[in-house]
């Protein structure tokens, strides 16, 4: 009867035990711990986090950080911490926020377009994936890279076509760089390279091209007459005489690529660069900035006409006024002149 009475004991007592440790396990996997008011919060995990940096990032979004460092501990999650951008769902207990640690990787997306130049894209990157503004550069810059893929340093920024991309937060400068690689090879088409070879141009030679072009005009219904322009001047053997060429040329010798010129003037046209068009013959080395699939696409599809010249039309703003021969081009000059005197645009 004793022995009955003690087994009894250490039963109950086990059992008092177990059901503790059952409230505890229970507590610290299965009770709700998140501790803001909207129905989601987005938590960034950089990469090679420490158990410190998770708790920089996940504590203010807890009601017990504790508990959940414990979970993840037993799920063997602080020792694999994943890097990304995760979701984590208002009332989510810590085993389901470790599983969404785990697994729940959320792409961003990452849009760029009309970028003036390499530093300016890198910059607009780094606002957007875990890659900071300086390895981008590097990436963008990197000659063994360029080379091997037809690249130099002044058509480099002829890889990135200007879209909206999914991408991981967490991707790498190289990553990034290696995933526009393919996107750019993505684009160039067997349809868009037949287009181009038409033209008698190279893929790069066509952003070139689209580069000016699309700084000549912003109304996209426009760019296929502009492009023409440009084109039938090739063809002639003419100079470019392309104004964002010579503005291009200005900011790269002076290194201040946010300087604003509206009116180029007759001594900016001897400046002595590849750039500037009215000096040297053909394309530019490479683009004058970041050109959108519009107006590569214009280059590729211009509009055929007997144009050679075109000027701001000060009647129909953000237009051109175009012409097949000098005499009428400097009667549409004249009136571009006398609009941008009475305005006192003197630069």
């Amino acid at each position: 009867m004793y022995i009955k009475r003690i087994l009894l004991g250490i039963a109950l007592v086990g059992l008092i035990g177990g059901g503790i440790f059952a409230y505890i396990v229970f507590g610290t996997f299965f009770t709700p711990n998140t501790n803001f008011n909207n129905d989601e919060a987005i938590v960034f995990i950089p990469s090679n986090a420490s158990v410190s940096d998770l708790e920089e990032r996940l504590a203010p979004l807890l009601e017990d950080f504790s508990s959940f460092k414990s979970a993840a501990d037993r799920k063997g999650y602080l020792s694999n911490i994943k890097p990304g951008r995760y979701r984590i769902a208002k009332g989510m207990n810590n085993n389901e926020i470790v599983n969404s640690l785990r697994s729940g990787n959320l792409p961003v997306k990452v849009s760029f377009n009309n970028q003036e130049s390499i530093n300016d894209l890198a910059g607009r990157i780094a606002s957007q994936i875990e890659a900071d503004s300086v390895a981008l550069v590097a990436a963008f810059d990197d000659k063994e890279f360029l080379k091997a893929n037809g690249f130099d340093d002044d058509n480099k920024i002829s890889l990135y076509i200007p879209n909206s991309y999914e991408f991981f937060w967490n991707t790498s400068a190289e990553g990034f760089r290696g995933r526009m690689l393919k996107e750019y090879n993505r684009f160039w088409t067997d349809t868009r390279k037949e287009k181009a070879s038409a033209l008698g141009l190279k893929p790069n030679e066509v952003i070139a091209l689209a580069s000016i072009v699309h700084k000549e005009t912003a109304k996209v219904n426009e760019r296929p007459t502009v492009a023409g322009v440009y084109l039938n001047r090739l063809r002639k053997g003419m100079l470019l005489q392309a104004d964002p060429t010579v503005i291009y040329a200005i900011k790269k010798e002076t290194g201040n690529y946010d300087t604003i010129i509206k009116r180029v003037l007759y001594r900016d046209l001897e400046m002595d660069s590849p750039y500037n068009t009215y000096k040297y013959a053909g394309l530019p080395p490479g683009p004058i900035a970041m050109p959108d699939i519009t107006a590569i696409d214009a280059v590729l599809n211009p509009k055929k006409h007997n144009y050679y010249y075109f000027v701001a039309n000060v009647e129909k703003f953000g237009y051109h006024m175009f012409a097949e021969n000098l005499t009428q081009h400097n009667r549409n000059k004249e009136q571009y002149i006398r609009w941008i005197n009475a305005q006192k645009i003197n630069r």
